[in-house]
């Protein structure tokens, strides 16, 4: 259906041709005219490699197009909406397309958001404002147990497996990101034969699934580990203990699904249904957690091993932090996944109502290793619609070395937000792992694109902090961004939110609310020490 309205071109074209030469009217040229027109156009469309989704739709693909230049209000409320439908104020979808295609991104007539409603916040500059901030803006992770620690960028490609991916957006994903010198996540799904080809920087993340890494019965395989973590493109290694969008729920992919390529990377049978169980089996408790990290981070030859996850109870985000102090293991990093974040696929209740938002699972994590006295030891990255560089500061800003972008990538290798995630027929070849729809999306065009929105968002960071007059990301602080609480009042971060100091939740003397979540927790289990029964 997707090629029909070309083939009918031709086939008017054809019969055009023959009307023509049998009776020389002009309807008969008219009609050759446009109809030959229309089939050039449209099998140009199928061999250009700049345009994917013209690639997979020749001729009415340029639809998209003309309906965004209709007017503005279709622009800005169908084409340009985010997945819950709310309009966007300046499409960040496009702001990502304009860095990708190294286009000038700047706007006129000034902000289009409502500056005095609650909510707005903004980042204060300074009088001594600085040129560009041209540094590395790179921070290294590995803590003392480390013995390869890394060099990260501050901006790096979220977790997005081969399976939701396809290879061709696998391929222009790790292409962009060697050639930028920024990191890649695999996602739960493995490492694949794709991400492998370019050779960019890899993190490994291992899931409930343990895929990659598992024996046949579905649990952790230690040397099969081994063999893959000491591959020198893979930089960390990430358990992910839970994600943003679907937080406690596993997952499923059919066996339908599963094509050789997938059951290669994932050490899966072909055909076989997928599973990751919505909790790990290779350990129960806090410190079998940590137990499990210094195993891995061993097995690695000393490379930066921690955690991801959505924050849900705190007690346990506090259990952990005891376990540490009580075992002296520590994670290299832990990376906070927002409950904002997006999936190819979850129920609407856990995508809208599990989870914590990454500002407050950030903030909570921050204080809980701060007040726990083992922030210095930890490096923390965020990940949960990070899109602009605006957002990437105030994460710095208030506890992150770095932050993580899925969507933002995507955006930068064609995706639409079709929403046809989960229906193997992505428009744009991107989440398909159906070789008509993949062979669309021209892997070094695409790999180009990745590269330059990388370039670009730390090049429109680096204005952002000289524009504050601080020369470094680890200058930024919660005095720098400004809440606006209501349309009369506005506080810094520093106000607006609780920040405790180092060791307090050990002195005792910690936040009211802080200290109740420390107090349930215990080192040796998930379970609160305590727990309010709401039907006694």
């Amino acid at each position: 259906m997707r090629f029909l309205p070309l083939a009918f071109a031709i086939f008017v074209t054809l019969a055009a041709t023959v009307w023509a030469g049998w009776q020389p009217v002009w309807p008969a040229y008219t009609l050759l005219a446009v109809a030959g027109a229309l089939s050039l156009v449209g099998l140009f469309d199928l061999v250009q490699q700049r345009h994917t989704l013209l690639r997979n739709y020749p001729l009415i693909g340029h639809m998209r197009w003309l309906l965004e230049g209709v007017r503005p209000q279709i622009r800005q409320y169908f084409m340009e909406s985010d997945t819950d439908g709310t309009p966007f104020n300046r499409s960040e979808r496009t702001l990502v397309y304009e860095r990708a295609k190294d286009e000038l991104d700047n706007q006129p007539f000034g902000t289009e958001l409502d500056v005095y409603a609650a909510g707005y916040e903004w980042i204060n500059h300074s009088v001594n404002a600085r040129t560009t901030v041209d540094t590395p803006m790179r921070v290294d992770i590995g803590g003392s147990d480390c013995g390869r620690p890394y060099s990260a960028s501050v901006y790096n490609i979220s977790a997005m497996s081969f399976g939701s991916l396809g290879a061709a957006a696998v391929r222009a994903l790790n292409l962009g990101a060697k050639r930028g010198n920024f990191a890649q996540d695999t996602g739960e799904g493995g490492i694949s034969r794709y991400h492998r080809e370019a050779g960019g920087d890899l993190i490994w993340e291992i899931g409930t699934g343990y895929f990659g890494c598992r024996t046949r019965d579905g649990h952790f395989d230690a040397n099969a580990f081994t063999d893959k973590a000491q591959d020198d493109q893979v930089s960390m290694i990430e358990v992910k203990i839970s994600q943003g969008a679907k937080p406690g729920h596993g997952g499923i992919l059919p066996g339908a699904k599963v094509t050789p390529e997938i059951a290669e990377a994932r050490q899966v049978a072909p055909g076989e249904d997928c599973i990751s169980p919505p909790g790990h089996s290779a350990f129960t408790t806090p410190i079998e957690l940590l137990e499990f990290i210094a195993n891995l981070r061993d097995k690695s030859a000393g490379k930066p091993t921690g955690f991801k996850l959505c924050v849900g109870n705190r007690w346990e985000v506090m259990a952990i932090c005891k376990a540490m102090l009580e075992t002296g293991i520590k994670p290299d990093f832990i990376v906070v996944d927002g409950a904002e974040g997006g999936t190819g696929a979850a129920p609407v209740e856990h995508s809208n109502n599990i989870g914590m938002p990454l500002r407050d699972g950030l903030l909570f994590l921050q204080n809980a290793l701060v007040g726990s006295g083992l922030r210095d030891d930890i490096r923390i990255g965020a990940s949960g619609k990070v899109i602009t560089a605006a957002h990437l500061a105030v994460n710095l800003a208030i506890g992150a070395d770095w932050c993580n972008s899925a969507r933002g990538f995507m955006f930068a290798l064609g995706c639409v937000q079709s929403l046809r995630c989960h229906s193997n027929r992505c428009p744009t070849g991107v989440t398909t792992q159906d070789p008509v729809r993949q062979r669309a999306l021209y892997v070094p065009d695409k790999a180009e694109r990745v590269y330059n929105y990388h370039r670009n968002m730390l090049g429109t960071l680096g204005q952002v902090l000289g524009a504050a007059g601080v020369g470094d990301c680890a200058e930024l602080r919660p005095h720098h961004v400004c809440r606006r609480i209501s349309e009369t009042e506005y506080l810094t971060l520093d106000r607006a939110y609780t920040f405790l100091a180092r060791g307090e939740l050990m002195d005792g003397a910690s936040h009211e609310e802080y200290r109740r979540f420390w107090d349930m927790a215990r080192p040796d289990s998930f379970a609160p020490v305590t727990a309010v029964n709401c039907k006694s």
